[in-house]
């Protein structure tokens, strides 16, 4: 039986949420936070299994909410909201430690499966839709398996010693999947590969 506490901004959408996930079975509590500072501050007495947070709010903001509730609880579950466009933020979140992401215009089925799926620790990202007319370029094992490192908040020397490669070995993969995807940074790059279904 899990407990999941629910953070957004918006009241309306804050509680159209919190009732929802209410009536997923196996939840026997579902509490409402305005905000990140609400949600550090919390987070200790609710000890919520799962904590699905907005990306974009006032104030402190769902990314560095998530980075900071993660390095004080880093046994915390952490699922952001957002809306397709804002990949970026889920990006950053995602490297910091957050479980994945759901955009906000997810069904019930979609909702109840990406919910439960954090709770039970399984299935890190549930995607973000991607636009009609994004192809999805080709990318070797390599790259690919650069990519997904990134996408897990590892840095080059890290990826490099999980693919036995050497640090340069990385960053001549990583330039290549950047040009490939068209992006210009790490974050860029990982929000790509979630929105194509690139990273799982």
């Amino acid at each position: 039986m899990s407990t999941i506490m629910v953070c957004d901004d918006s009241a309306v959408v804050r509680e159209n949420l919190r009732r929802t996930v209410a009536a997923i079975p196996g939840i026997t509590r579902a509490v409402a936070a305005s905000s990140g500072e609400e949600v550090l501050t919390r987070f200790a007495a609710e000890r919520p299994d799962l904590v699905l947070m907005d990306v974009r709010m006032p104030g402190l903001g769902g990314v560095e909410t998530a980075r900071r509730l993660l390095s004080r609880h880093p046994g915390a579950a952490v699922l952001m909201l957002t809306v397709a466009e804002d990949v970026d933020g889920v990006a950053r979140a995602v490297a910091a430690g957050a479980r994945g992401y759901l955009v906000k215009d997810a069904t019930r089925p979609e909702l109840t499966a990406a919910v439960m799926g954090a709770v039970n620790g399984s299935s890190r990202h549930r995607p973000v839709r991607r636009r009609p007319d994004e192809a999805t370029p080709v990318l070797t094992e390599r790259e690919l398996q650069v990519l997904t490192g990134m996408g897990r908040g590892r840095s080059n020397a890290e990826i490099g010693r999980e693919l036995f490669l050497s640090e340069d070995t990385v960053k001549t993969h990583a330039r290549r999947l950047f040009r490939k995807l068209g992006a210009a940074d790490r974050a860029h790059a990982v929000a790509k590969g979630f929105r194509l279904g690139m990273v799982n």
